[in-house]
């Protein structure tokens, strides 16, 4: 499986950048990207060391088959000290927090011009992933991706989110819902693939129906922030056996069906028409390029 390619990124792994032990639960979880946050993980008393580890652990996050990412504090603030840190270990992608502007984009991609210019790194490789968690950044999504063309993806946040939006967190997310359908329409309006927010409780069986609707929402990506719901999270988002047989059976009625001069086939009740059988399509394909992971 190549996670280089988005919409194949199940799990985007938050971590704190300073804390070493973290560092090893993040390594052993199986994340598709492992996020090292040089923001609010990290206490600002301990970013320099943070910064002095990135460069041994971007190539341990490599060794596991993983992505690495660097979540930077905001230009205004840190972020080019951090920048200096991370660019130097070659991070596939740089995370972006509130991100609210175009305009902040571009400043981005022109602060990795000059690093990957000073670095090696081929010229346009690294990622920009921003991280919308205010009301702004939501609705703006389409204008945020417009800034760069190194922003592949973008990430729903949860707590800022729900703060700016003055919102009571529950369990059950339903005070986000509204943002996450908007979120995700945006994303594919825009043309990148939408990250879903995290599910920032405990329970594990919580986080598995978080992300089973978000799924249906059509996330094929979601973000965590506990090590422990990696595996379950990125069962949630692979296709089963039982799915792609279903799938499989829809395929074989449709093109029979086409095949005989009919619109459409019946199978388990279901009218199976263009729109399905593409779909059908589409799951089977995705779960051969997850093949093993």
């Amino acid at each position: 499986m190549n996670v280089r390619e988005p919409d194949l990124r199940r799990t985007w792994l938050f971590g704190p950048g300073a804390d070493v032990a973290a560092h090893e639960r993040m390594l052993a979880s199986s994340a598709d990207v492992v996020i090292v946050d040089f923001e609010d993980s990290t206490p600002q008393a301990r970013r320099d060391e943070a910064r002095g580890l990135i460069g041994a652990l971007r190539g341990r996050i490599r060794d596991v088959g993983a992505l690495a990412a660097v979540r930077i504090n905001s230009l205004e603030t840190e972020g080019p000290t951090d920048l200096g840190a991370a660019m130097p270990a070659h991070p596939e992608v740089i995370a972006y927090p509130m991100a609210r502007s175009a305009e902040e984009m571009r400043a981005l991609h022109r602060l990795l011009d000059e690093w990957e210019g000073r670095t090696g790194t081929p010229s346009g490789s690294t990622e920009i992933l921003p991280v919308c968690e205010t009301a702004l950044g939501v609705a703006d999504v389409r204008a945020i991706a417009a800034g760069s063309p190194r922003i592949r993806c973008a990430l729903l946040g949860t707590e800022d989110l729900a703060a700016d939006l003055c919102a009571e967190r529950r369990p059950d997310a339903d005070e986000l819902d509204y943002a996450r359908r908007r979120f995700v329409l945006e994303c594919r309006a825009a043309g990148i693939e939408p990250i879903d927010a995290p599910y920032t409780f405990g329970d594990t069986e919580g986080a598995v129906r978080e992300a089973r609707f978000a799924r249906r929402l059509g996330y094929r990506c979601k973000s965590v922030v506990q090590p422990e719901h990696v595996q379950a999270i990125n069962a949630a988002l692979t296709p089963s056996e039982e799915e792609v047989r279903h799938a499989l059976s829809m395929i074989e009625a449709f093109e029979a069906a086409r095949a005989r001069g009919e619109d459409r086939a019946l199978v388990d009740g279901l009218w199976v028409e263009v729109p399905t059988y593409r779909g059908a399509r589409r799951l089977v394909e995705r779960a051969r390029r997850l093949g093993g992971r």
